[in-house]
């Protein structure tokens, strides 16, 4: 028993945890949340007011025989009554849409924060489809959450009260027998939560991964056409999809049993409350002194099924809660645990720290730095050191897997150090433009001005004549305003990195690290480039990782990174 209760407290506490967090998505709306809580519960409590009036028109016209004018203010009390149900039901939905809403955006901005923070690295490991599921699928799941179980929990501690209360006020026995059934459904509940949770989780985890392969074959789908993969595509996609109806269907199952199980519950004690009036009536059973009148019974047994209608909204909408967990579990899974594990071996190490403002100080300093790339089983660089001056050229130079992306990464900040630091100083911008830099579907100008949106479209000119974007631009009919797929489909890898180049340039940053820019570029334009860039650079520094030869003598001083680096 002592085994078995470690594992089952951490899992109270992660299911804590995660409500909280689901608490705090819909913090900004609180009033909107009391407010969809308080008119469930006025609207169920006029449910007594309504019993009430119903039983005492039936009491008056069948029992005591009453004229049509004393029942009229009866009647317009009960199409007053239905009036005010029908306005707070529509106030309670509205509000608790609101919530849902809210809480949905608060999601999504949260994981689209946290995905920024993890960084390109991180990104660049995972699969698109399957984060794009966590701005979707995983809202949507938590959309019942809110619009639903959060209103009805309240309303279940409230309304079936009230209505015992009503009706123990009439007869004390079928408010008994209320209060011995009641319990059931809940205890029920609890049980069958639990698998709805882990079903829930299931569920989701097969969705995640249906969406990332789907969307990483669109994405390649020109590539899969080449090769002929199609059809074995569509078969993994059809294997995908599979996975993930057998996990709605387990969910559904789930669903359907505690449905029915509570369904039967409440049918019986309703049950129970009609027999117990029928035999009263019949006079084969006498619990008080006085047989209960017609509008007592009528009373009771409108209410006795009204007992229970909160209860089963929220045996439905316990799945919603269920649901709501295993996506909370899911964005943890995917955005906590989805890192690289921290290396046990690994120094706490400055990373880019600033160097206060000297006169004649280097723009940044590294020493000693030891890294590995993301994923490798070795270091590539080892007690490296370098300087870097302001106005200064730099071509970085090793053969390839000597680590010059790598370098250039470390020093832009996206890549942690195994040792060593790396000082700038005070006020120094740094800009990267790596070997394949993602362009989003949208024209070229859209894609520039990433950097800066303001730019005008002078300056965007002039950026893209620098880095040699008008070459081609220029001799498209639209120019900067051409429109180019995801990832730049449509154009070259070299000009791919221009429009890169060109995009960093808008930044204007006062140290540019460049990786291998002048790659698949004809001899006259990479001349074209390196005469542009020298006039537009001075006074900056750069750091140009290359094989060329044309862009070694271009620079003020070559790093050579030997394959003795790759220890």
């Amino acid at each position: 028993m002592s085994e078995a209760s470690p594992p089952a407290d951490a899992a109270r506490q992660q299911r804590r945890r995660h409500e909280q967090w689901l608490s705090a998505l819909a913090g900004t709306v609180r009033g909107r949340q009391r407010v969809a809580a308080l008119a469930a519960c006025l609207s169920g409590a006029l449910l007594v007011a309504q019993a009430g009036a119903v039983a005492w028109l039936i009491q008056g016209a069948l029992v005591e025989h009453r004229p049509l004018a004393q029942l009229g203010p009866a009647f317009g009390a009960l199409a007053l009554v239905l009036l005010l149900r029908s306005a707070l039901g529509g106030l309670s939905q509205k509000a608790a849409g609101e919530v849902a809403d809210a809480a949905r955006l608060a999601l999504r901005g949260q994981v689209y924060r946290r995905l920024l923070g993890k960084g390109p690295l991180w990104l660049r490991r995972q699969r698109s489809g399957e984060l794009g599921e966590l701005l979707l699928a995983h809202g949507d799941a938590i959309e019942g959450y809110y619009a639903g179980y959060q209103p009805v929990r309240v309303e279940v501690m409230v309304v079936p009260l009230l209505i015992v209360a009503a009706v123990a006020w009439v007869d004390w026995t079928v408010a008994l027998i209320l209060l011995c059934t009641g319990p059931l459904v809940p205890v029920f509940m609890m049980l069958v939560g639990w698998g709805a949770e882990a079903a829930g989780r299931e569920q989701l985890q097969e969705l995640a991964r249906m969406g990332g392969h789907f969307a990483d074959r669109i994405k390649g789908l020109g590539l899969l056409r080449l090769y002929g993969r199609g059809e074995d595509e569509l078969a993994g996609v059809a294997g995908a999809a599979e996975g993930v109806r057998v996990r709605t269907m387990k969910v559904l199952r789930i669903a359907f049993l505690s449905s029915t199980v509570l369904e039967f519950f409440a049918s019986v004690s309703v049950a129970m409350v009609a027999l117990y009036l029928g035999l009263s009536y019949l006079g084969m059973l006498s619990l008080h002194a006085t047989v209960p009148t017609l509008g007592t019974g009528v009373f009771c047994l409108l209410l006795a099924p009204e007992f229970y209608a909160p209860l089963r909204r929220l045996a439905a909408h316990y799945h919603d809660r269920a649901n709501a967990l295993a996506a909370a579990g899911e964005v943890e899974r995917l955005l906590e645990g989805g890192g690289e594990p921290a290396d046990a071996a690994t120094p706490a190490v400055a990373v880019c720290a600033p160097e206060p403002a000297q006169a004649h100080a280097p723009l940044l300093v590294a020493e000693s730095l030891v890294l590995r790339p993301v994923g490798a089983g070795h270091d590539v660089l080892t007690d490296f050191s370098l300087d870097i001056q302001a106005g200064q050229r730099l071509a970085l130079v090793g053969p390839s897997g000597s680590g010059k992306s790598t370098l250039l990464e470390a020093l832009a900040g996206w890549l942690p150090l195994r040792g060593g630091r790396i000082a700038r100083r005070e006020g120094v911008r740094v800009g990267y433009a790596g070997q394949r830099p993602y362009l989003f579907h949208g024209s070229i100008a859209e894609n520039l001005r990433l950097a800066d949106p303001g730019a005008s479209d002078a300056r965007l000119r002039a950026v893209a004549e620098v880095a040699q974007v008008m070459r081609f631009a220029g001799q498209l009919p639209r120019g900067l305003d051409t429109v180019i797929g995801e990832r730049g489909f449509g154009l070259s890898g070299g000009e791919a990195r221009r429009i890169g180049l060109a995009r960093l340039l808008l930044r204007d940053p006062d140290l540019l690290l460049l990786d291998e820019p002048t790659a698949f570029l004809d001899p006259q334009t990479e001349a074209d480039l390196l005469r542009s860039l020298a006039c537009f650079t001075r006074g900056r520094a750069v750091l140009m990782a290359t094989h060329s030869a044309a862009a070694m003598r271009w620079a003020d001083r070559v790093v050579r990174l030997h394959d003795e680096a790759r220890a």
